[in-house]
């Protein structure tokens, strides 16, 4: 069984409305895509050859 319950608004209607632009963003009319940044990949790249190697494991044990 389903309740419902019916809430009280408090705020005066200045106040609702304030929230309710505040709640409600609007979209843009036009939006570019994400642009791909090629340094990116030259970054991502000299990170991998200069990260440290892996430890080995010592032989004397």
């Amino acid at each position: 069984m389903l309740a419902q319950e019916t809430l009280r608004l408090v705020a005066t209607p200045s106040e609702a409305a304030a929230i309710g632009t505040l709640m409600v963003e609007p979209e843009a009319t036009v939006s570019d895509p994400p642009l791909p940044s090629p340094e990116a990949g030259g970054f991502l790249l000299l990170l991998a050859l200069l990260s440290p190697k892996e430890p080995k494991e010592p032989k004397g044990k």
